[in-house]
């Protein structure tokens, strides 16, 4: 098995690689590191992968091992418990099949397809990839709004993607790189579109003086209502999985 050394930390792990993939992927549950490679990737490619993400992977792990040593027996995620998407808290069903890979669909709730040698591990297993699902889905939710505000009041970031934030719901840098929380994936979609829309103004009027919210004004009136529930709501933003994912 290859190995990866950060430090004095050698870290294992199983390396796969993917016909189907678009991305490489790191898993982490315990005792177990799995990468997940492009069919192409030779091993300069899969050390460069794993080097830029040595700090996450050293980081998730000593995570990892702190929930591991503390969490409670009984597993968080599993079929009958609620994951909030959107504004709401929608079911989750956890099956048992014979795939290789993890598949996570959604309709009317969350469908999780766990693979056969997912045994002790299954909780954080099926958390970790909820996480990258909901990231994704709240990275093309991002792009889909900012593209149409873009298009129509001439505001295009120089990148805009979804992180993760300690404080705080989105920035705008002052070269033009939006950034979005992409804990505002359990918000309902108009709160998420207030922030998008509230990020992209700054890159016309840095301050939150009366230009400012002229602008939001003009381009999205009804942005009080979303901007009234999401100070009444953070706590349920703040909501989160287990392990985090590489961005």
């Amino acid at each position: 098995m290859p190995t990866l050394q950060i430090g004095q930390t050698e870290i294992p792990y199983e390396l796969r690689r993917s016909a189907t993939a678009s991305e490489r992927r790191i898993t982490v549950t315990p005792g177990h590191v799995k990468v997940l490679a492009l069919t192409d990737d030779d091993d300069e490619a899969v050390a460069g992968f794993l080097g830029r993400k040595r700090q996450w992977l050293f980081n998730t792990l000593r995570e990892m091992e702190r929930i591991t040593a503390n969490r409670h027996a009984v597993p968080r995620f599993m079929t009958g418990s609620k994951i909030p998407f959107r504004g709401r808290k929608m079911p989750l069903t956890v099956r048992r099949t014979e795939a290789e890979r993890i598949a996570i669909t959604y309709r009317n709730g969350f469908i999780v397809d766990l693979p056969h040698w997912a045994g002790q591990e299954a909780d954080l297993l099926v958390a970790s990839e909820l996480k990258h699902w909901l990231k994704q889905r709240a990275c093309r939710d991002v792009k889909k709004i900012a593209a149409n505000y873009g298009k129509r009041f001439g505001l295009v970031p120089r990148s805009i993607r979804v992180a993760d934030f300690t404080h705080g719901w989105g920035s705008c840098g002052p070269k033009g790189n939006v950034r979005i929380n992409w804990h505002l994936i359990f918000a309902p979609r108009k709160v998420l579109e207030y922030v998008v829309v509230h990020e992209l103004a700054h890159l016309r009027e840095r301050s939150h003086g009366n230009e400012f919210w002229a602008l939001m004004e003009s381009m999205w009136p009804q942005y009080h209502a979303s901007q009234f529930w999401l100070k009444n709501n953070q706590a349920m933003l703040e909501w989160s999985l287990a392990t985090d994912m590489p961005n």
